[in-house]
């Protein structure tokens, strides 16, 4: 028993995590050797460099290569509003505790449209009644309701009738679609992320 915990030790060591915090070692192709056209159709994605979740992700191939062209769907393809379906994501992040996502995707909120001071209503919304109604004036009619639409599918999974009803209000059947998906999808990354505990590039 105390030799397999030594070797163990080693074996830890011997991976050099550069961040401790992380439950995994980061992928190097020294480690596990990946396609060249999957690394690079990666690398493509991010503007050239592997991020913190893409060096967990290509321990599997299959799973790092799936992911990463739907994922380019959910994040960069889909015309539903970009700015509601990043506030939708920030809301998953922020309510599983996935501070990995919400370093990501603040920044994007705010490119697409978004405000520091919807960011901070969204904040104060899931620090205090995550399950109630979003309420600051920060916030527009349709903003509060994709909150609200984002904190009962992560919290709860089923969405109230009330909920849905007033979603077909402001968006047609396509945006209802994406807008959920984008939201289901970074659940599925949040609990990766948080499991793993990936946390964010220096």
């Amino acid at each position: 028993m105390r030799c397999a915990a030594r070797n163990a030790l080693f074996t830890l060591d011997a991976l050099k995590w550069p961040n401790p915090l992380m439950r995994i070692p980061d992928w190097t192709p020294e480690q596990k050797s990946q396609p060249e056209d999957l690394v690079q159709a990666i690398l493509a994605r991010r503007g050239g460099t592997l991020i913190n979740l893409d060096k967990a992700l290509l321990w599997s191939e299959p799973l790092a290569r799936g992911w990463n062209v739907y994922l380019k769907a959910v994040r960069t393809e889909l015309p539903t509003s970009r700015k509601l379906r990043e506030l939708g994501i920030c809301t998953v992040a922020l309510l599983t505790g996935a501070d990995y996502e919400y370093h990501h995707h603040a920044p994007d909120f705010l490119s697409a449209g978004g405000s520091q001071a919807e960011l901070d209503a969204l904040r104060e919304f899931v620090d205090t009644k995550p399950r109630g109604d979003p309420t600051s004036g920060a916030l527009g009619k349709v903003e509060k309701l994709v909150i609200q639409y984002a904190a009962q599918m992560t919290l709860d999974v089923k969405v109230s009738d009330a909920v849905f009803d007033a979603l077909r209000q402001h968006f047609d059947t396509t945006q209802i679609v994406e807008i959920t998906s984008a939201i289901a999808t970074y659940n599925m990354v949040a609990r990766v992320l948080v499991a793993l505990q990936i946390s964010p590039e220096a």
